[in-house]
C-alpha cells in the first residue's frame, strides 16, 4: 500500500474495469474478494463482499469498486490457498438463471496467478460454458502464469473429467506487459483494451448463435423532446 499511487492490483482493476464499465448500462458491479480471513471470527472465505454487505455488494461504478477494494484491504487479513471455483460458480449462479440473451455475464478475476483448486476451477469453467458469460483474467505481478494460461485454453481447450467446455469463455492477459518498468505507467491503454476484450465478442456470439437467440430489435434513436415557442405580439 502506497499512499501515493495504485498498488498494481488497483491500477489493474481501475484500467481493465474502465474498459469493461462502458458494456453495463447501469454501472453497478458486485465486488468479490477470495482467499482472505473474514473479522470478527477470522474465517477462510473465498466469496466474500469487498464492500461488507453480503446481502447487496453492488459497488457504484469502478470509483466504488476501487473504494471497497482499498476499505476491505485494511480490515481483512489475505490468506491461503487460492480458491477460483467459488466465485466462478457465484456468477454462473446468477447466469444460469437468465438463459433468454436479454444478459450476458463478464467475470472479471484480478490475480496473482497463484491457484490451488485447479481441478475444480476447470469443472467451474467447464459446466460455465454453457451459461451466457465469459471470464477476463488479468495476471498481476512477475509470476509464471501457466496455470493461467492453460485455463485460457486458446491452444488446449479446458476439460475436466473427460468433458470439454462447450465453447472457449476464458481470456488471460498479463498486466505486466502493457506497464512500463517503473510499473507506474500503463504503456498504451488502447492496446490493453483491445487486448482485454479482444474474445469477448465471439464468446458472446458463440453462445447466443447455439442457442439460437436472434437480436432484439434495435430501440428507436433518441430524438430530444421539442419545445414550441408561443410569442404574442
Amino acid at each position: 500500500m502506497n499512499p501515493y499511487q495504485l498498488n498494481a492490483y488497483g491500477m489493474a482493476l481501475k484500467a481493465v474495469g474502465e474498459i469493461v464499465q462502458d458494456y453495463d448500462s447501469d454501472k453497478m458491479f458486485p465486488a468479490l474478494g477470495f482467499g482472505a480471513k473474514l473479522p470478527p471470527d477470522g474465517r477462510i472465505s473465498h466469496e466474500f463482499a469487498l464492500n461488507g454487505n453480503p446481502q447487496n455488494p453492488y459497488c457504484d461504478g469502478i470509483e466504488g469498486v476501487m473504494e471497497a477494494y482499498y476499505r476491505s484491504l485494511k480490515s481483512v487479513q489475505l490468506y491461503g490457498p487460492t480458491n477460483f471455483a467459488p466465485v466462478i460458480n457465484h456468477v454462473a449462479r446468477y447466469a444460469s438463471s437468465v438463459k433468454d440473451g436479454s444478459q450476458y455475464f463478464v467475470l472479471l478475476i484480478v490475480t496473482d496467478g497463484v491457484i490451488s483448486d485447479m481441478a475444480q476451477t476447470k469443472e467451474s469453467i467447464v459446466n460455465a460454458s454453457k451459461l451466457p458469460m465469459s471470464i477476463i483474467i488479468v495476471g498481476v505481478g512477475p509470476a509464471e502464469f501457466d496455470a493461467m494460461i492453460e485455463l485460457d485454453g486458446d491452444d488446449v481447450r479446458v476439460s475436466s473429467r473427460g468433458k470439454y467446455a462447450e465453447r472457449d469463455i476464458v481470456q488471460f492477459v498479463p498486466f505486466r506487459d502493457y506497464i512500463d518498468r517503473s510499473g507506474n505507467h500503463i504503456l498504451s491503454m488502447a492496446r490493453l483494451a483491445k487486448d482485454v476484450l479482444a474474445e469477448i465478442p465471439e464468446q458472446f456470439l458463440s453462445y447466443m448463435r447455439a442457442r439460437g437467440i436472434k437480436p432484439s430489435p434495435a430501440p428507436p434513436p433518441y430524438t430530444p423532446p421539442t419545445h414550441v415557442l408561443q410569442t404574442q405580439i
